[in-house]
């Protein structure tokens, strides 16, 4: 049986020979919580990328600004796959090469027509698969029993290039946070900028601090709203109104609903514009974007801001446990 992409990521931990990038260090602000009761909250909806995990820019790239660390990640992904064999054998560096066919492939995946989509969102998986089959035409083959069919390699292959292109790890208490309010009752899932292998992502960081947390088991399977399957990116009017159309039919008011995020601009005014509360976190310079003028302009300030997740449980009057 192929291996699932959970499975994949697992057995990647086995590997005394693959070295990853680590998870950049907080950067701390000096920040003032402001903390109110928010009592009539019956779901939380998380960002994922700078919120929940910590990761290089704030955000997941599908180009490094550093032109070696990219090259990195490339090399990894041939060497990972066997790719030499199949790409041209033009004078240069392997990554080189693939740098230029994963540029185009990127062009044209960003081209695809979005209807009226104003922030268009591109799938890595989809982006390697395009990949792959150029690699098919000079004879390229993989392992389908180990890989699955080339949609499930895809994925495997995108997750292996994103761990190498930017290390992640669970900002401090965020098992807790999502744990307590599990506990309490109250639904949760994510709203956010992700990818076909986010979730495996927020697991594992989630289980490094608390290894008996299960994300399938604390998530509402139908409140994950990420943008690789919306085919729109944060502030898209279609992401967000997608949630809300979901949140209603489980019968939850927008007021009902809590958004965490660290971005005014992409996460909490688009979600307070559509009656959502919103919390900011303010806790790492390189994943918030709020300035003065947005925490003091009532379109866009947020209902409250907490420099630790664990502040949720009370913000939401969430009893803790430990």
């Amino acid at each position: 049986m192929p291996l699932t992409l959970e499975q994949y990521a697992a057995y990647l931990d086995t590997r005394h020979d693959l070295v990853w990038p680590a998870p950049p260090e907080e950067d701390r602000i000096k920040a003032r919580e402001h903390l109110v009761p928010l009592p009539e909250v019956r779901a939380v909806l998380w960002t994922v990328y700078g919120t929940l995990l910590r990761i290089a820019g704030g955000e997941l790239w599908f180009e490094h600004p550093q032109e070696f660390v990219m090259n990195v990640a490339l090399d990894k992904t041939i060497q990972e796959f066997k790719m030499w064999a199949s790409m041209s054998r033009k004078p240069g560096q392997p990554a080189e090469y693939m740098k230029q066919l994963y540029d185009s492939v990127l062009i044209e995946q960003r081209a695809v027509p979005g209807g009226t989509e104003k922030y268009p969102e591109v799938a890595a998986d989809r982006v390697w698969e395009a990949l792959i089959k150029k690699l098919f035409q000079k004879d390229y083959k993989f392992d389908a029993n180990f890989y699955g069919s080339l949609n499930e390699f895809s994925r495997k292959v995108a997750y292996f290039f994103h761990a190498s292109l930017q290390g992640t790890v669970c900002y401090k208490n965020a098992a807790a946070a999502m744990r307590l309010i599990a506990e309490k009752g109250l639904k949760q899932g994510l709203l956010a900028d992700g990818q076909c292998f986010t979730q495996v992502q927020l697991q594992r960081g989630l289980a490094a601090q608390d290894n008996t947390l299960v994300l399938d088991k604390i998530l509402d399977k139908n409140l994950v709203f990420l943008s690789y399957e919306i085919r729109g990116r944060k502030p898209s009017e279609r992401l967000f109104r997608h949630a809300l159309h979901a949140l209603a039919q489980q019968g939850l008011a927008p007021h009902e609903v809590l958004h965490v995020g660290t971005s005014i601009s992409r996460d909490l005014a688009p979600a307070r514009r559509l009656g959502m509360r919103t919390a900011l976190f303010a806790r790492d310079r390189t994943s918030l974007q709020a300035t003065a003028e947005q925490l003091k302009e009532p379109a866009s300030r947020p209902d409250v801001m907490v420099t630790n997740l664990i502040q949720i449980a009370d913000i939401l009057r969430v009893k803790r446990t430990r």
